[in-house]
Formats: structure tokens, C-alpha cells, sequence
């Protein structure tokens, strides 16, 4: 089984346990619960307090109380939202079809230099590859979540947002290479597979699957595939180099959510 890394901030992995199963409390999580499930991999309560205030300070979290009156934080609605966009992603259960482009056009006065570089970082964190330096460009189906991002950082006056097909001159396949660095991509999934690959194995020559164990190695293969669906935006199959590792890192991810996360929501009182 892994151990925790630097891969794994603590952050990170506070909104991966939302994701996977605070969100699905009756209430806000409990600090002292918390902490509980952070330590399981290895996180010190110092520091799940520390990356606590500051996802507060984000407006990610917001402090509640519980029914027997605990101090605990839940989701805001635009974490949950952004929570709900992941997840057409982060759980797809098959590969995306091709269904066109979304492009993102943008143009930011020089007096507001900053929100450019954040209208820049947002997309290239939503995915999008950069057909020219204010044209970007993504799989059609980022559009809601892209329309989400944009509002809720009040980036909409800046950009408009076109749907369509890539015409030439140069061959798709070959436009995408130039859109995106398939080889940076091809790496992440490399990493992953080099992490994870083995801890299914293991999963797959046992008849047992303990609750923590399951939740601690099911929680840290989510912290680290949550990420990649951005890293790569799930370009259709066919403008992919042959034997793309994307496939083969999917295919771990679903394996051990299939056999780990139920068990997991056990440990974690769900």
C-alpha cells in the first residue's frame, strides 16, 4: 500500500474527502472528525487546521454546527458546484466522444492586467489548450463547467464562448499537438500509473477489504486522478497518439473506486 507523499497536500486532500464523502454528511463535518480522517493518511492535525482556514478564507468551507452542537465546516454552493462539475469528469465511465470544440475568446484591458492572468491560469486549469494566445480552445462538453468557472470569478464580461468543428488547414490530430503538450500529459499519466497500478494489483489478490485500508488507499488515488481529467480534457480517442497511457490510468482509477469506495464510506461514516 502507498504512503503519503508531497503529492498529497493537505489541501488537496480536504477537498478530495468532500468530494468523496463529506459532501454527503447529514450536516457540517465535525473538526474533531476531521482530523480523524486526515490523520488515516497521514496528515497532522496542525496542518488539517491550517489548510482548513484557509479553504475558508477561499469560500470553499463555511463553519456550522452540528446536532449535538460540534464546530464543523461544510460546503459553500459553489464548492458543491464546482464538486458537481468534477464529477462528470473525474468519474466518466467511458471515453468522450467527439463532439466539437468550445472556444473561449477573450480581451482584457491592459488597466485590468491581473484578471488576464487569471482568465489564463482558469482556463488553462479547466483544460483548455491555446490555439492562438487570446483563442482557447476545449472539448465542447467543458462548456457548462467553463460558463460556471467564468461567472463565479466574475470573469464573463471578458470572454465570449463559441461552439464549433476545426475546418483546416492542418490536420486535427496534428492542430491538437500544437494545442496541448501531449507528452507533459502522457507523463501525469505515467505517474499515476506508477503509483497506482500497484496498489490494485495488491487489491486484486485479496478476498478482504478493510475499511480504513480501503479508505486510505481509495482517498489518495482520488487526490491524485481528481486532478488529471484538467490536465488532460479527455481528447477523443482518435487524435490521440497510439497507446495512450490515458486509458490505461482510467481504467485503474474505475477499478479501484469499484472496489474501494464502498468500504471507504465505512471508515469515514457515510
Amino acid at each position: 500500500m502507498i504512503n503519503v507523499s508531497d503529492q498529497h497536500a493537505p489541501r488537496s486532500l480536504i477537498v478530495t474527502l468532500y468530494g468523496a464523502y463529506g459532501r454527503f454528511a447529514p450536516g457540517p463535518v465535525p473538526v474533531a472528525e476531521l482530523i480523524r480522517l486526515l490523520a488515516a493518511v497521514g496528515v497532522d492535525a496542525p496542518s488539517v487546521r491550517s489548510s482548513v482556514s484557509r479553504l475558508k478564507r477561499r469560500g470553499l468551507l463555511l463553519p456550522g454546527r452540528t446536532a449535538q452542537g460540534a464546530a464543523g465546516y461544510e460546503l459553500s454552493p459553489d464548492a458543491r458546484q464546482l464538486l458537481d462539475d468534477g464529477d462528470r469528469r473525474i468519474y466518466a465511465t467511458a471515453p468522450p466522444e467527439d463532439e466539437g470544440w468550445v472556444l473561449a475568446v477573450f480581451s482584457v484591458p491592459e488597466s485590468e492586467r491581473q484578471k488576464r492572468h487569471v482568465l489564463r491560469s482558469r482556463l488553462a486549469g479547466l483544460g483548455f489548450g491555446t490555439a492562438t494566445p487570446g483563442v482557447w480552445i476545449a472539448p465542447a462538453r467543458l462548456y457548462e463547467e467553463t460558463r460556471h468557472t467564468l461567472q463565479r470569478l466574475h470573469l464573463d464580461p471578458y470572454v465570449d464562448l463559441f461552439r464549433g468543428e476545426h475546418l483546416g488547414f492542418a490536420a486535427t490530430e496534428e492542430a491538437v499537438a500544437r494545442w496541448w503538450d501531449l507528452a507533459a500529459i502522457a507523463k501525469e499519466h505515467e505517474a499515476f500509473l506508477d503509483r497506482h497500478a500497484p496498489v490494485l494489483h495488491e487489491w486484486e489478490h485479496r478476498v478482504d477489504t478493510p475499511p480504513e485500508e480501503a479508505y486510505r488507499d481509495y482517498l489518495l488515488a482520488l487526490d491524485s486522478w481528481r486532478h488529471l481529467p484538467y490536465t488532460d480534457p479527455g481528447l477523443p480517442a482518435g487524435l490521440l497518439p497510439e497507446d495512450w497511457p490515458g486509458v490505461r490510468s482510467a481504467a485503474v482509477f474505475r477499478e479501484l473506486h469499484a472496489r474501494l469506495r464502498d468500504a471507504g464510506a465505512e471508515f469515514a461514516g457515510v
